[in-house]
C-alpha cells in the first residue's frame, strides 16, 4: 500500500526538463580550458552608455524604524515567538532582469513575489548611461521603495535583493546588493546561499590589504573579482568562484552586462525566464516570473555563467561539477507552491508528502487541519488520501508587526496566540489530524498542540511532512546548533511527550528518496543526515550571527554556529534510531 502511494504521487509530481538551445554565437575561451559553450540567444541592443562613474544613493530608512519587542522572562523577545522561530529560514531571494526600459520597477515586483525569502531589508541596483546606482533599506519591499525612490532608478539593467537575518536588526550597510568600484569599471552584486571558506578568504584578502565595509560573505566575492587579472570582466567571475566554497545563486551586474552565476553544486536555485518583449529576467523562483509575465525557460544549471549584454545570451561552464545537490528544503518549506523549483512542482511535490503520511502513518480521526501557511498543502495531500474532511483549524493573522506590546500580566503562549487562532467549531471534540511541514526545536508544536486542547480537541496527531533535522545548515539557511535541533537529541516518542500530541510520526526519508525517484540523488539532505557534499572546515559563519549583522567583535569571540559537536558516526547513530522508533 505504501508502495502504492509512493508510485501515484511520484507519477503527479511536474518535472520540467528545460534545455539549451543552440551553440554560441561568440564562445569563450580560458586559461584553465574549464568553459564550455552551452547557449546563445539574442536581445533587442541596449541603450548606449558614455560614463563610468559610480553613484550610490542608500535609502533614508532609520534603523530605528526595526524596533525590537523586550524580552521574554525566558531571554528571547517575543518577535521570535510569532516569526517563525521554530523554522529554518531561507537567507535571501535574488532577481535580475536586462532589455527592459522599466527594469528597476519589474524588479520591485519581483521581490514581492520573493518576500517570504528575506524580511529584514532590500535593494535594487540599476543601470543607465553607465552608471550603477543603488538604493536599499531595512524593512519589507514596500518600505523601502515608493514611487519617487523608483524614479530615481532608470535604466534596462537591475538586480534586486530581498535579505533574512535573525540577529536584532538587519545594518543597512549588509543588505544587498553591494555596489563596488575597481579599475576597470564598477559592479553590482546580489547573493543567495552562504560561502562555508568565508573566514580563511576574508583572512587572506585583509592580510594583502583589503579593507571591507561589512560583514557578508558576498564582499568577499567582490574582492576577489577586483583583484583578479584575468580579462575580460566574466573570466573575473570565474576565477573568483574557482576559489569559493560553498551555495551561491549570484547576479552580478555591469556597466553593459547582466551575469547569473549558479555554485558547482546548485544548492540554492536560480531561473531563467524572457518577457514578450525579449528581455531576460534571472529570479530565486518562477513565481517571480509569473507576476512580471515572465515565460520560464530553464534553470541556470549548477556550475554555470549566463551572460547577457548586446550580444545575446551566452552560457559557460563555470567548472566541472560534481553530482548536483539541491536543498530539498525549497521543496518542503521555502519555495512558495505555485513556484517550480529544480524542475519539480512544489505543490505537487508538498501534497505528495502528505499522501506518504496517510499512507505510511494513518491514525484514526475525525478532520484534518493545517499549521498555517506552509502546512496546508501537505494537508491536503493527506486528507484526500485518508478520505478524511480538510478544515481551518487554525487562522493564521496576516497583520501581526514586528513589534507589539506585551500585557503587564503574562498570557501563556501570547505570541503563538498572536499569529493562530484556532477556530473551536472545527475542534471541539474532534480527533484532530494537524500536519506541520517540520520541527526545529520543538517550542512552537508544543504551544500549537496545547492551543487545539484549549478549544476542545479530543486528541491531536501530529504528522510532519519531512524527515527530523538533526544537523545544522551551512548552505544559506538559517538553522540553531545541532544541539538545539529537537530531533537530535530526543527520539520520535520523546518528542511526542515533549510536544503534549497523543501521536507524531515524521515523513520517512526512504519514502521522500522513493518519491524523488532517479532525482533522489541529487538533493542535499543535510540536515536530515549531517553528511555535507562540501564538508565545512574550522569555524564556520552561520547566518544570523551578529558578525553577518554588521556589529562589531571578532568572529573569534562568537559561541555557537559551529560545526555540531557529535562526529558524522553519532549523527549517523542519531538518524537511524529516529528512523526506527
Amino acid at each position: 500500500m505504501a508502495a502504492a502511494a509512493v508510485s501515484t504521487a511520484s507519477s503527479a509530481a511536474v518535472t520540467n526538463k528545460s534545455h539549451l538551445s543552440s551553440s554560441l554565437d561568440k564562445p569563450f575561451s580560458s586559461p584553465s580550458q574549464k568553459l564550455l559553450s552551452l547557449a546563445a540567444k539574442t536581445l533587442p541592443k541596449p541603450y548606449h552608455h558614455h560614463h563610468r562613474t559610480l553613484i550610490t544613493a542608500a535609502s533614508k530608512n532609520p534603523l530605528t524604524d526595526v524596533v525590537s519587542s523586550k524580552p521574554n522572562p525566558d531571554g528571547r523577545s517575543f518577535d521570535s515567538y510569532f516569526d517563525d522561530d521554530d523554522k529554518p529560514r531561507e537567507e535571501c531571494g535574488v532577481v535580475g532582469i536586462y532589455g527592459d526600459s522599466e527594469a528597476s520597477r519589474l524588479c520591485y515586483l519581483a521581490l514581492h513575489a520573493l518576500q517570504h525569502r528575506g524580511q529584514e531589508g532590500a535593494g535594487i541596483v540599476c543601470v543607465n548611461d553607465n552608471v550603477l546606482k543603488s538604493i536599499t533599506g531595512v524593512g519589507l519591499v514596500s518600505d523601502v521603495f515608493s514611487e519617487s525612490k523608483l524614479d530615481q532608478l532608470p535604466g534596462d539593467l537591475a538586480i534586486g535583493h530581498v535579505r533574512y537575518s535573525t540577529a536584532g536588526s538587519s545594518m543597512l550597510k549588509n543588505v544587498q546588493p553591494f555596489v563596488a568600484s575597481y579599475r576597470f569599471g564598477s559592479v553590482g552584486v546580489a547573493h543567495n546561499g552562504n560561502l562555508v571558506n568565508y573566514k580563511q578568504l576574508r583572512g587572506e584578502l585583509e592580510e594583502n590589504g583589503s579593507i571591507f565595509n561589512t560583514s557578508s560573505d558576498t564582499e568577499v566575492v567582490l574582492h576577489l573579482i577586483a583583484i583578479s587579472k584575468a580579462r575580460p570582466f566574466l573570466l573575473r567571475i570565474v576565477e573568483a568562484c574557482e576559489k569559493i566554497e560553498g551555495a551561491y545563486s549570484m547576479v552580478f551586474a555591469t556597466e553593459d552586462k547582466l551575469v547569473a552565476v549558479r555554485d558547482p553544486y546548485g544548492f540554492r536555485p536560480l531561473v531563467m525566464g524572457r518577457r514578450s518583449n525579449g528581455a531576460v529576467v534571472f529570479a530565486s523562483e518562477t513565481c517571480a516570473l509569473d507576476l512580471i509575465e515572465a515565460t520560464y525557460e530553464r534553470e541556470v544549471l549548477p556550475g554555470e555563467v549566463v551572460v547577457v549584454d548586446k550580444e545575446g545570451v551566452q552560457s559557460i561552464c563555470l567548472m566541472p561539477h560534481p553530482e548536483r545537490k539541491s536543498c530539498i528544503f525549497e521543496h518542503i518549506y521555502f519555495a512558495l507552491p505555485n513556484s517550480v523549483v529544480f524542475g519539480r512542482s512544489v505543490y505537487e511535490s508538498r501534497r505528495a508528502f502528505g499522501e506518504i503520511l496517510a499512507t505510511e502513518a494513518p491514525v484514526e480521526c475525525d478532520v484534518v487541519i493545517a499549521v498555517p501557511d506552509s502546512g496546508v498543502v501537505a494537508a491536503l495531500g493527506y486528507a484526500a488520501k485518508a478520505g478524511v474532511p480538510f478544515q481551518q483549524g487554525l487562522i493564521r493573522s496576516h497583520y501581526v508587526g514586528r513589534t507589539f506590546i506585551e500585557p503587564s500580566q503574562k498570557i501563556r503562549d501570547f505570541g503563538v496566540k498572536l499569529k493562530l487562532s484556532p477556530v473551536r467549531a472545527v475542534l471541539e471534540g474532534k480527533r484532530v489530524v494537524v500536519v506541520d511541514d517540520s520541527i526545529v526545536r520543538g517550542t512552537t508544536s508544543s504551544k500549537i498542540v496545547r492551543l487545539l486542547k484549549e478549544a476542545g480537541a479530543k486528541e491531536v496527531h501530529m504528522r510532519i511532512a519531512s524527515p527530523p533535522i538533526i544537523a545544522s545548515c551551512y548552505y544559506g539557511v538559517d538553522t540553531p546548533s545541532a544541539e538545539e535541533l529537537i530531533s537530535n537529541r530526543m527520539s520520535v516518542e520523546e518528542i511526542r511527550e515533549y510536544i503534549g500530541s497523543d501521536s507524531l510520526a515524521f515523513l520517512p526519508i526512504e519514502s521522500l528518496n522513493k518519491l524523488l525517484g532517479s532525482d533522489s540523488k541529487s538533493y542535499c539532505y543535510a540536515c536530515f543526515s549531517g553528511n555535507y557534499p562540501v564538508e565545512p572546515t574550522g569555524k564556520v559563519k552561520r547566518i544570523g550571527d551578529f558578525m553577518d549583522d554588521g556589529l562589531s567583535g571578532d568572529m573569534d569571540s562568537i559561541d555557537g554556529g559551529w560545526l555540531p559537536g557529535s562526529s558524522k558516526v553519532q549523527k549517523k547513530t542519531i538518524l537511524n534510531e529516529v528512523r526506527t522508533s
